[in-house]
């Protein structure tokens, strides 16, 4: 996981990460050094002894990166807004593995926005997505990284990620960009 372009990095605090692909939550202290081997959406994926762990994006300061800044929406935003920038924030979902992501990935298979039914002036989205496989590791890590980007949302109080394995994810799923660049044409 380490190469020659990975980012040296020292924990400048304790911090709660996920590892990756376990999924287990752990804590790294204070002092623990490694790489940042990806910084995408907002989080990054790090190797320490041996190990990839994820640091979300609102624990950035502990590797001495910016947390992401606050989502903004305009005044009175109507629903076409707020899906808009629904599937803005599942392009910052990113498996901490692949440097694709969710949407682009083809594992998003529909997301809608409706008002909250209890909670006037609020909104729940609905998301249903896959894997690229049933027994990926990561699920419980990417669904749950999916939900919470899209409560930061303005005006959302609720994001109900449901993971379905029909139909099937492959590879035709993906965006052309993707299967470029992962050499899957």
């Amino acid at each position: 996981m380490y190469s020659r372009s990975s980012e040296p990095v020292r924990f400048e605090r304790d911090c709660a990460v996920v590892m990756v692909p376990q999924g287990d939550e752990v804590t790294l202290p204070a002092g623990s050094v490694g790489y940042i081997t990806q910084g995408l959406g907002g989080s990054y994926t790090v190797f320490v002894e041996g190990n990839l762990f994820r640091v979300a994006g609102r624990d950035a300061d502990a590797i001495g990166k910016e947390p992401p800044p606050p989502l903004e929406l305009p005044e009175g935003a109507d629903d076409e807004a707020v899906e808009q920038m629904v599937w803005r924030q599942l392009r910052t979902c990113f498996d901490p593995e692949i440097p694709i992501n969710v949407v682009d990935l083809g594992l998003v298979y529909e997301a809608s926005v409706q008002p909250h039914p209890e909670r006037p002036g609020e909104r729940k989205v609905e998301v249903r997505m896959t894997l690229t496989a049933p027994a990926c590791g990561m699920g419980d890590i990417l669904v749950a990284d999916v939900r919470d980007k899209l409560e930061m949302i303005p005006t959302v109080a609720e994001a109900d990620v449901e993971l379905v394995f029909d139909p099937p994810w492959n590879r035709s799923m993906m965006s052309e960009a993707a299967r470029l660049e992962t050499g899957m044409f």
